[in-house]
C-alpha cells in the first residue's frame, strides 16, 4: 500500500505542474485537431472548425483530475487563421480556468514540392483557485486554519509561440508555452514561478499508392519542462479509412512514457473516431501501467465537433495534410 501511494504521489507531481496555468496535454491533439497543442494550426483547412473535449482521469480515485475544453479555429484570409480555446480543469481542491486567443500565418516555401511554413502566436489568460469550501476537518486537524478566509485565487497572463513546417505528408511543429514568469503568491509555500515548456509534434501520413482511400499515420509528441528538466514522450499510430465523399473513420493507439523510463509507460490505450457529414466524434481510453492501476479503471476522453462554412482557399499553404487531398480528388 505504501508503495502504491508513492506511485500516486509521483504520478500526480508529474502532471500537477503540467496542468498549472496551462491546458493539460493528454491525447486531445490526436482527435484530428493539432490546434490543441499549437496555434500554428489555426486556419489550416477549408472549414470553421469546432471541437469540444471532456476528460475524466483515473476513474475510481476520489477528486481525480477532470477537464472540459472547447477549441474553435478558422481561416480569415488566404494565408491567415485565428482561433480561440477555453478550458476548465479540476484537480482535487484546485480549480483552473483559461482562455487562449491565437493567430497563425501560413507561407508557401515551394509550391512544386509542397513545402509550407507557419507561424503562430497565442495570448493566454489563466486563473488558478484553491477551493477551500471543500476543506474538511479530520481527527488530526479538527479545526480549519482560521487564516484561510477566501478562495486563494490568482490569475496570470502569458504567451505561446509556435512554428510549423510541412513537406507533402510530413509535418514538424515546435511550440513554446508560457514565456512569462508567473506571479507568485504568499499563500503557497513552494510554488514554481517559471512555467516555460516546449512541445515538439511530428508525424507522417502514409497513403498506399494502390489504395488512396486509406492512410497510416505514425506520430510523436515530446514535451519538456524548462523549470526542472522533466520530459515525456507520446508514441502514436493511427489508421484512417475514407469513403468517396470524404467521410472517414480511424482507429489508433498511444504510448506515453517519461524519457528516462522508456520501458515503464505512464499510460497506454486505444483510440477511435469518425467523421460523417462534417460531424465528428472520437473516444480515447488510457490505462495507467503501474501500481496505481489497482485503484482506478483508467482515463476516458470524448471529443465531439462540427465543421461548417466551407470556403476553399486560393493558397495551398492552408490546405490540410490528410483527408482533404482525397476528398478533392473524389469521384465526380
Amino acid at each position: 500500500m505504501k508503495k502504491s501511494i508513492i506511485y500516486l504521489l509521483l504520478f500526480v507531481s508529474v502532471f500537477g505542474y503540467a496542468q498549472e496555468l496551462n491546458q493539460p496535454a493528454y491525447t486531445q491533439y490526436l482527435a484530428d485537431n493539432a490546434f490543441v497543442i499549437s496555434p500554428t494550426y489555426a486556419g489550416i483547412g477549408d472549414n470553421f472548425r469546432v471541437r469540444a473535449n471532456g476528460l475524466t482521469q483515473w476513474v475510481g480515485i476520489k477528486n481525480a483530475p477532470d477537464n472540459q475544453a472547447v477549441f474553435v479555429d478558422f481561416r480569415i484570409a488566404n494565408r491567415s487563421g485565428v482561433g480561440i480555446s477555453a478550458y476548465n480543469d479540476k484537480n482535487g481542491n484546485t480549480r483552473q480556468k483559461g482562455v487562449k486567443f491565437s493567430y497563425a500565418h501560413h507561407l508557401t516555401l515551394d509550391y512544386k514540392s509542397k513545402q509550407f511554413l507557419s507561424f503562430g502566436l497565442s495570448y493566454n489568460i489563466n486563473a488558478f483557485r484553491i477551493d477551500i469550501e471543500n476543506f474538511n476537518t479530520t481527527e488530526d486537524i479538527p479545526i480549519v486554519d482560521p487564516s484561510i478566509t477566501d478562495d486563494r485565487a490568482i490569475s496570470n497572463n502569458n504567451f505561446d509561440f509556435g512554428v510549423l513546417y510541412r513537406w507533402r505528408d510530413f509535418y514538424l511543429s515546435f511550440n513554446a508555452s508560457n514565456f512569462l514568469e508567473k506571479d507568485l503568491d504568499d499563500f503557497i509555500g513552494r510554488e514554481p514561478g517559471k512555467l516555460l515548456n516546449y512541445q515538439v509534434y511530428t508525424g507522417y501520413v502514409i497513403s498506399p499508392k494502390k489504395n488512396n482511400s486509406i492512410e497510416f499515420e505514425p506520430s510523436l509528441f515530446f514535451q519538456y519542462f524548462n523549470s526542472d528538466g522533466r520530459s515525456s514522450t507520446d508514441l502514436n499510430f493511427k489508421y484512417r479509412k475514407f469513403n468517396r465523399y470524404g467521410d472517414y473513420y480511424w482507429i489508433g493507439a498511444s504510448y506515453r512514457f517519461l524519457n528516462d523510463q522508456f520501458f515503464k509507460p505512464l499510460n497506454i490505450g486505444p483510440m477511435a473516431g469518425i467523421m460523417h457529414n462534417n460531424l465528428y466524434l472520437a473516444y480515447s481510453y488510457q490505462i495507467t501501467i503501474n501500481d496505481l492501476s489497482s485503484f482506478n479503471s483508467g482515463t476516458h476522453m470524448v471529443t465531439i465537433g462540427i465543421d461548417f462554412l466551407q470556403n476553399a482557399s486560393n493558397c495551398a499553404c492552408t490546405q490540410g495534410t490528410s483527408w482533404r487531398k482525397y476528398k478533392g480528388a473524389g469521384t465526380n
